[in-house]
Parts: structure tokens; sequence; C-alpha cells
């Protein structure tokens, strides 16, 4: 089960599709610093609670999140009850740069996460540069956080299937890595429950 949820829905209208061009991007900045920083952690609640109370959910919960989204889901990983969580490349962790007055504490909570962490960059990737991926990393191991760490040499954006920086193979690679990580941490869901052959009689121990 998946949910994806608005991270803009109290300043855009229910829908909204920002274009992934210049004037996209300048919305997308522009809204990544209007809205408080408490609300983005209140929709990680609200989303992991609904999740928990499907009738289809095992319980287990993980995050996913690409570029801003990696960020909003590095915090979302700091419920006890998120098991596994996966970051492409993660803007603003390393300069603090995510909500209202540009702020944020994520580098100082990063004790907070109980899960294991999937920590996929673009070596090219100006947005997060080598010195801002050695804080985080940095930041991560002395917090004793369970992570793994991937470098690959793409440019930001690189696993999205449009524009000039997207890189398929690359992008394959830490698909692979992402579904390993939720298999591993989040399965059993789909396993059916081992039936009787029929005519046999079941012992109970």
């Amino acid at each position: 089960m998946v949910a994806v949820p608005e991270i803009y829905h109290e300043l855009e209208p229910a829908g909204t599709v920002l274009a992934y061009d210049d004037a996209g991007a300048a919305r997308g900045n522009e809204l990544k610093i209007t809205k408080e920083l408490s609300s983005y952690d209140a929709d990680a609640r609200a989303l992991l609670a609904h999740l928990r109370s499907h009738s289809a959910c095992t319980g287990k919960l993980g995050a996913v999140g690409i570029c801003v989204g990696g960020h909003l889901a590095f915090r979302a990983a700091m419920n006890p009850e998120v098991l596994a969580t996966t970051c492409f490349y993660a803007t603003d962790i390393h300069k603090r740069g995510l909500g209202k007055g540009k702020s944020d504490d994520s580098l100082d909570r990063v004790g907070e996460i109980k899960g294991e962490m999937l920590m996929i960059w673009g070596r090219q990737d100006p947005h997060v540069p080598r010195e801002g991926r050695a804080l985080i990393y940095n930041a991560m191991s002395d917090a004793g956080v369970h992570f793994t760490w991937h470098e690959l040499n793409a440019a930001h954006a690189f696993i999205r299937d449009e524009g000039p920086r997207y890189d398929p193979a690359a992008a394959q690679i830490c698909y692979g890595m992402a579904l390993e990580l939720f298999k591993r941490r989040l399965g059993e869901g789909d396993l059916r429950a081992e039936s009787t052959p029929s005519g046999s009689k079941e012992t109970r121990h």
C-alpha cells in the first residue's frame, strides 16, 4: 500500500501539479519555505496514521522521497513506527533550509531515527555538494543511525524520467536497492498462510 501526499495542500488547490520547468521549480521553491516546518511533520504523522488504520496495512511502515520529498522522508523517519526509509538526493538537510524561516532542525534530530535508512546521492548534484553530503553522513554516523550510503556519478533529478539529467541505468540500480530494503524490512504482507493439505489432520502444539 502506498499513500502519496500533496505537500503544499494548504497553499495550492487540490490536484495542482507544478510543471517540471523554471516556473514550476520557482513556485515549488517558494512554497517550500512558505509552509511551516511543523505542518510538514503533522502531514507525515497524519499519513502514517492513515496507512496504519487501513484494513490492508500490515503495520510495517516505510517512507520514500525524492528531492524535497527526500528531506520530508528523512523527517518522517523520525517517527518510531517507520521501519525503513529511502531518500533520493534529499535537499536542504545540510543547510537547514526547509520550512518557513529556513531553519529546520533535521540534523539536530537525526538521533530520533530508529529504522533503517537508504541514502542515495548524485555526486554531480549542485544542490547537495560534497561538503553537505559529508555533514549529513557524519551526523548520521555519530548518532548511530542504521543506514547505507550510495553516491552515483549523476546529476540532480537523475531518476526523474524526463529531462536531460535522467539516467535510466542509474535509476534502475537505485530502484532495485529501494525495493530490496522495503521487501526486507516491510515484507511478509503478501505471504499466504500455510494451508493444511486436504484430508490431512492438523497437529497443534
